[in-house]
């Protein structure tokens, strides 16, 4: 079972992520697909009965999903290494440029406890822990600081975040 921080609370996570080489449960209700599987084959997933969402690799154009981003219940960006940054910019594009409003949720190996607070600042809103990760500490680190040197994005606003910057 997958965890997920949000909203400074550790839930089970109720999404599925997408895997090419089977098929999506049939009683899957919510489903995460690589923008790349999406493209493909359009029609099937505009046909897909339940929640869906969309993930974003590094070198994905975001920009490429503004007419569409009310279809996404969220969008999940990869953050695979520490030092893959272009995930932070891909947040605030959604957020900030292209108005999205659904759960924007940072995965992948990197999401530790030292991005979180940044994380949040760029928009993001739930984060899919490594694996080694203490979740009591990743919900400390949301309030770790009092003051930021950048603005944050519209929306990422303490009271949407539960924490004071």
């Amino acid at each position: 079972m997958r965890l997920v921080l949000r909203q400074r609370e550790v839930s089970a996570d109720d999404w599925t992520h997408f895997e090419a080489d089977r098929a999506p449960d049939a009683d899957a209700d919510a489903l995460i697909v690589p923008l790349i599987e999406l493209r493909k084959d359009e029609a099937r997933w505009q046909a897909w009965p339940g929640r869906l969402g969309v993930r974003i690799q590094p070198a994905d154009k975001v920009e490429s999903l503004a007419g569409e981003l009310d279809r996404y219940a969220l969008i999940a960006v990869e953050f695979p290494t520490p030092s893959e940054g272009r995930g932070y910019t891909q947040g605030r594009l959604l957020r900030g440029r292209l108005g999205f409003t659904g759960e924007l949720r940072a995965v992948g190996g990197a999401v530790k406890r030292d991005l979180i607070f940044a994380l949040a600042r760029c928009g993001f809103d739930a984060f899919e822990l490594a694996a080694a990760e203490d979740p009591a500490a990743c919900i400390a680190a949301l309030g770790r600081y009092t003051v930021a040197y950048q603005p944050a994005v519209a929306g990422s606003s303490p009271q949407r975040l539960r924490f004071s910057v």
